[in-house]
């Protein structure tokens, strides 16, 4: 044990430089005044356009095959064709063993490849598996890589290991974006959530992200709230901008917009483009598309 106290301390001093006692009620209260008083201004045309182009188009099914994922994407490319006036999702996100079919199949530019990885979504598997599928899913044509925490060695109290897993996967990513999720509703507190984040972007994620979409509950205001608020200390701390991502239980526009709101209020106009902020859905897409245009849209 005492050889891993130096270590561990490594991780505690980290986290000493930030305020990570947080009281839920107050987190909730604050969130709730952001959604009441400034949600409603930026319910406009223009913000739901961004949003759009903030989109990581998801499909992350145990029935995806080749022809569909084929299909899923070449939905991007029409897309361009049939709405020359608005901006494309930002990314497609797939299992990794489809990184390929995205990439033989997609015609237009500006859309990354996103794979889930890293024994996605509980993340118990060997480290060397992690490691191998990270690389494989790069290799294949990812752009970016989303990887879960070890949720387990975090709430034990390891983040020694926890934090080393990182650090050797975002080695395996190099400059390719590697997005942390952090299953926000598996971590339950407020100061949880505080601690995973600087833990994560100490460790070197480009993005933290709240949910796989695949444990309830998933996104929620308060998790982003503290979330941007370690966005922002850590960025003031270090200089490093690290992006943030909302996903799971996204199911209407509203919710997009609190997400939107909650980074412009914390994080500011900085944050509002789509290298530092994205949305972790594929129902949104259309929900979106319908309210630009005044109609009902089933394009995706």
């Amino acid at each position: 044990m005492e050889k891993n106290e130096p270590t561990q301390s490594k991780y505690d001093a980290a986290l000493a430089k930030y305020n990570t006692q947080l009281d839920d009620a107050e987190i909730a209260a604050q969130a709730a005044r952001i959604i009441a008083e400034k949600v409603p201004a930026n319910n406009t045309p223009e913000v739901k356009k961004f949003l759009f182009s903030c989109i990581d188009l998801t499909t992350l099914n145990s029935t995806d095959s080749d022809e569909s994922v084929m299909k899923f994407t070449q939905k991007v490319n029409k897309f361009d064709e049939e709405f020359p006036d608005l901006k494309n999702v930002a990314a497609i996100c797939v299992y990794p063993n489809f990184a390929e079919v995205v990439k033989d199949t997609l015609e237009v530019e500006d859309v990354k490849i996103a794979c889930v990885s890293a024994g996605f979504p509980s993340s118990q598997t060997f480290v060397e598996v992690k490691v191998a599928e990270t690389a494989m899913a790069l290799m294949e044509g990812a752009d970016e890589i989303d990887i879960v925490i070890s949720v387990g060695k975090f709430l034990a109290g390891d983040y020694e290991s926890m934090c080393e897993e990182i650090q050797e996967l975002k080695a395996t990513c190099k400059e390719h974006h590697m997005k942390v999720i952090l299953e926000t509703g598996a971590l339950k507190t407020a100061s949880n959530i505080k601690k995973a984040s600087i833990l994560s972007m100490y460790s070197g994620a480009d993005f933290i992200k709240t949910s796989t979409g695949k444990q309830q509950p998933a996104a929620t205001p308060e998790a982003a709230l503290v979330m941007c608020q370690a966005i922002k200390e850590y960025h003031e701390l270090t200089g490093i901008k690290v992006g943030f991502k909302p996903a799971g239980g996204i199911n209407c526009v509203n919710d997009a917009l609190i997400y939107y709101t909650i980074v412009k209020e914390v994080l500011g106009e900085e944050w509002l483009n789509n290298e530092l902020f994205r949305l972790g859905t594929s129902r949104l897409a259309n929900l979106l598309l319908s309210e630009i245009k005044g109609e009902e849209m089933k394009f995706f």
